[in-house]
């Protein structure tokens, strides 16, 4: 009998629980300070949800939602950017953000085939659940390739996943901290040969705060790099890996005043952080970031200084760059090993490895 299970996957796989973040594990990434969560949700507003689902031997699938601020999305919509480092991927609304500057709903993470689902989805809760007749409508859903894992044409998510993960991520648990690993959208991902996921981390510098959270499914395992020391290719695993995960959805979150303009450079910014993990970025890798703003705090305010000319970003650059790599490391660490579609197998980062790794590399973890 197949049971589905809309729970996260720390209930399935208890190791989960005990699987630390790599701050706990002692790696430090970047110079700028983390904030309270080290994490998106640290950008006042920002609410996430997941929903996971699980059935039987074959599917190991799952939603996630970002809601941008706890109010209606569509009456409220929030300027945002998107950065295509790699297009291959299924994306839908990406072209209306990069023409508008805006999005309407809250932002979707899924698996590939799911991502018309999802869409549909959006749909259905703001005409069901909302009750708008609306004639216009844009659907923000990203995805990445989870079918090593799942089998991806049995497309689970529906609108009870779609609506429960909205709801968690319009709620005030919803704007705390978050679950990563095996969770939501990220359930059946790869990153850089290992059991991959979600993650997430934040920066904070004065009144500025950004926020990251990733999908992460791209990578080989010999590139897989973490605080300049070469991990991947030291590792050694209990049997070769078949394939490498393909894909990565980057989202970048601020509590700063800016235009779609800026945003695109700050979404930029978020494929250098995955870079410092050891990603080249292959041809059938769907590398996108997407930046929005909440405009709490206008640049003035947020840095306590006169502002001219677009210099002021360098510490939001800057704080892209090293919550998306945590964000990365994150996922890796707290994703623990699933079997799924198929039998096949993704192993969770082993983490007595990295220890020793990083100890024989002259950089003992404390």
């Amino acid at each position: 009998m197949l049971v589905v299970l809309s729970v996260t996957l720390y209930m399935l796989f208890p190791d989960a629980m005990i699987r630390p973040r790599a701050r706990e594990f002692g790696v430090k990434l970047g110079r700028l300070q983390s904030g309270r969560l080290n994490a998106i949700t640290d950008v006042e507003g920002v609410g996430v949800g997941h929903v996971t689902v699980v059935e039987g031997d074959s599917v190991r699938t799952g939603v996630t939602a970002i809601a941008p601020h706890q109010d209606d999305v569509f009456l409220r919509k929030v300027t945002a950017a998107v950065d295509l480092f790699n297009p291959y991927g299924k994306a839908t609304g990406f072209p209306q953000i990069m023409s508008e500057g805006v999005i309407e709903t809250p932002i979707m993470l899924t698996e590939t085939m799911n991502t018309w689902q999802v869409a549909n989805s959006v749909l259905e809760y703001y005409s069901q659940e909302r009750g708008y007749r609306i004639k216009t409508f844009n659907p923000v859903v990203g995805e990445t390739n989870g079918g090593y894992l799942t089998d991806n044409l049995n497309r689970r998510i529906g609108n009870h996943e779609l609506f429960e993960a909205i709801k968690k991520a319009t709620s005030p648990e919803g704007c705390g901290l978050v679950e990563e690993g095996n969770v939501g959208g990220g359930t059946p991902m790869t990153g850089y040969g290992f059991k991959g996921g979600i993650g997430t981390a934040s920066r904070i510098s004065g009144d500025v705060t950004v926020g990251v959270l990733v999908q992460l499914n791209c990578g080989e395992k010999d590139d897989l790099t973490i605080a300049g020391v070469p991990v991947g290719r030291e590792i050694k695993m209990p049997e070769p890996e078949l394939s490498p995960g393909n894909s990565i959805m980057m989202i970048v979150a601020t509590n700063v005043l800016l235009d779609s303009r800026q945003l695109t450079k700050l979404a930029k910014r978020a494929v250098l952080g995955l870079a410092r993990t050891g990603t080249f970025g292959g041809n059938g890798s769907g590398d996108f970031a997407l930046a929005f703003t909440t405009d709490a705090k206008s640049p003035e305010e947020a840095l306590g200084k006169r502002v001219q000319g677009d210099g002021f970003l360098n510490v939001l650059y800057q704080a892209v760059v090293e919550a998306t790599e945590e964000s990365v490391v994150n996922a890796l660490f707290k994703s623990e090993t699933m079997i799924g579609y198929q039998g096949h197998t993704r192993f969770g980062l082993p983490l007595d490895q990295v220890r020793e790794i990083f100890g024989r590399y002259g950089r003992p973890l404390a």
